[in-house]
């Protein structure tokens, strides 16, 4: 029985992504992934890794996910599952990569700034 493991992370969510052999069974936080996503997009996201490596239906998923929102979630457990499937399979590296599931986004909020409205929105500027 071959296990491996993954951790991602996207915006302020975190996912820790344990990978068996098995049927295709995949559960979030002890729920079904049907239960845990509801967004049709969002499902199809975190299926696209399993799709393009071909392991759909060979491989179990049970991932431990916190903080952030849905979309965050979601991105933190596809840069998950695509760093275990690496470790599980390494010749699947290139198919993924070209996908761009390998790169971490590092995008965040930006934090508000002492004077500003926003991290960027001032207030208008009057000259009378």
């Amino acid at each position: 029985m071959h296990k491996t493991y993954g951790t991602g992370r996207r915006k302020t969510s975190t996912a820790r992504v344990y990978l068996n052999e098995g049927t295709g069974l995949i559960t979030i936080n002890s729920r079904d992934v049907d239960n845990f996503v509801q967004s049709k997009a969002l499902k199809s996201y975190l299926m696209a890794p399993l799709q393009k490596s071909e392991l759909e239906n060979k491989v179990d998923l049970k991932i431990s996910v916190c903080g952030g929102g849905p979309s965050g979630q979601v991105g933190a457990m596809v840069h998950g599952v695509t760093r275990a499937l690496i470790k599980y399979q390494s010749d699947l590296l290139p198919i993924l990569r070209r996908e761009g599931f390998v790169t971490r986004d590092a995008r965040k909020v930006e934090r508000k700034k002492v004077g500003l409205r926003k991290a960027r929105k001032a207030t208008q500027f009057s000259k009378r």
